[in-house]
């Protein structure tokens, strides 16, 4: 079984970022980058499947400047087989980014297409579903257990009511949630090994896709500053406060 993992290049979530001071998105230069955690989650349920003896490859891509070699090498150190960097400096919406993948599904044929079910600089949430839907896969999004029964791949699903578990037939889409298992850390004798594995560079142009934005970004601004919150000693106390506040507004 082949299974084609998807990752992101994003800021370190230790790094706190802010807006440009004109508005047009935010100022990450020099900012530390990682792997998307969700993706890094995708990464390492691909790897233990191998280690299990079901999965006989696993695959990384990730789309994006070269840049995103370190973070597909870093993928490599986990326990991948080889890593494809689709190469392009322009930034891509969720529906591009879908298409891009599919004709990488088209030409690899893995029977399972992991990715994380977000990402953590546009929580968009939207490629996985849109991935399927080209494919015309069955999808299980937000994974937080994933179990292979037969010809089938049982995807537990955290929801806001509870979990729901879906039997998928492969070949599938799933995307993984924060509670499908915790990443390992690269080892020194496997991040020397990563830079003999294999990482093939594609320009995007050669998949002939339409991949114009269909979205503008108007304005970027960080969230007003709360005001700082009181305490009070006693309910009595709470009522005066509530009603002084009522008899402002």
């Amino acid at each position: 079984m082949k299974i084609l993992v998807a990752i992101k290049r994003v800021v370190d979530p230790s790094v706190r970022v802010r807006p440009l001071a004109d508005g047009s998105g935010m100022d990450i230069v020099n900012a530390k980058m990682s792997i998307n955690p969700f993706c890094e989650i995708a990464v390492e349920e691909a790897i233990r499947w191998k280690e299990q003896g079901m999965a006989t490859e696993v695959i990384v891509a990730s789309i994006g400047p070269q840049a995103v070699q370190e973070q597909l090498r870093s993928a490599l150190a986990l326990g991948a087989d080889r890593a494809m960097h689709i190469a392009t400096d322009n930034p891509l919406e969720p529906l591009a980014i879908a298409k891009v993948l599919h004709a990488l599904v088209k030409k690899e044929q893995p029977q399972v297409i992991l990715l994380g079910k977000q990402s953590i600089d546009g929580d968009h949430n939207q490629t996985g579903q849109m991935l399927a839907a080209l494919c015309g896969y069955p999808q299980g999004t937000f994974a937080s257990r994933i179990e292979f029964n037969g010809e089938e791949v049982w995807v537990t699903r955290e929801l806001d009511g509870g979990l729901q578990t879906l039997a998928l037939t492969l070949p599938a889409v799933i995307t993984t949630d924060l509670r499908l298992n915790q990443p390992r850390f690269p080892t020194m004798p496997n991040i020397m090994k990563a830079r003999q594995k294999p990482l093939a560079v594609i320009p995007v142009a050669e998949f002939g896709l339409d991949l114009q934005p269909r979205l503008q970004i108007l304005a970027t601004e960080a969230p007003k500053l709360r005001q700082q919150g009181i305490k009070v000693n006693s309910v009595s106390e709470l009522v005066d406060k509530l009603r002084q506040e009522a008899r402002v507004l």
